[in-house]
């Protein structure tokens, strides 16, 4: 049977959605931690699978919220903030999970919301391990191809709802752009974003920026089960949480990677 071009047309967008695209495409990573709620935890930004919910946001004591139509914290002193549960962590020596804001070339916040990509490492430090992530943000100040790794302590950026989330400082947690620069700078951390803070020096091997290589994939369960974000069309795959991987030696500063 041949469907007529109309309807071809229209069904269209539903595969570009669903279906992941297999290529792997060249990427710059960056990374950040602002503590607003992110742009694909506002409802209506994509067709979600049955059951799923945008993004999840937390409120300042870190508890879920149930209205995902609740301003951010970072617009007008909103109740809705970035949940510590989206902070990242090592599944093995050589493959992280984690979430991510993007800007993918030839695609929209439409097509990318929620979706996963495998980044392959390809310079620094980490060159050669895997990182799995869910894009949950997007960003103005993003370039095409551009993974910005949400790592707390990884740099406020435009803007800063960590002062109203945690109290923090307005300077505090390191430059604005790239973060705390020492291991032992995350030991003042909340507890509940400790790890996620660690997580940069230990798996992450202080690496600053690193290139990498990505391609879209089938989302773990892992992630989405935190998130509560799935497309339509897409069933996570696995189990719905994951071993945490713990490294000792951990490395000690940023610098690591410029001698890499």
């Amino acid at each position: 049977m041949v469907l007529p071009a109309k309807i071809l047309l229209a069904i269209l967008p539903f595969f570009l959605q669903a279906t992941p695209v297999n290529s792997q495409s060249t990427g710059k990573t960056t990374r950040y931690w602002d503590c607003c709620k992110a742009s694909c935890a506002w409802t209506k930004k994509i067709s979600l699978a049955s059951g799923a919910n945008p993004v999840a946001s937390c409120d300042k004591n870190d508890n879920k919220l149930s209205n995902y139509d609740a301003k951010s914290g970072c617009n007008g002193g909103g109740p809705a903030y970035m949940c510590s549960s989206q902070a990242p962590w090592a599944v093995s020596d050589s493959l992280a999970y984690g979430y991510a804001a993007a800007t993918i070339a030839g695609g929209s916040e439409s097509s990318w919301c929620c979706g996963c990509y495998e980044l392959t490492f390809t310079s620094g430090a980490v060159s050669g391990k895997k990182m799995v992530v869910q894009v949950t943000n997007t960003g103005g100040d993003l370039g095409s191809n551009q993974f910005d790794l949400a790592i707390p302590g990884g740099g406020f950026g435009i803007f800063n709802g960590c002062t109203a989330e945690w109290g923090t400082p307005s300077t505090g947690w390191g430059k604005q752009y790239g973060g705390v620069d020492s291991r032992s700078s995350c030991d003042a951390f909340p507890a509940a974003l400790k790890q996620g803070c660690y997580f940069r020096f230990d798996w992450f091997q202080g690496a600053d920026n690193p290139a990498m290589t990505f391609k879209q994939v089938t989302c773990p369960a892992a992630l989405t089960s935190k998130s509560g974000c799935v497309r339509q069309g897409e069933s996570p795959t696995g189990a719905a949480s994951s071993p945490t991987w713990t490294k000792s030696g951990a490395v000690a500063t940023g610098a690591v990677d410029s001698v890499a």
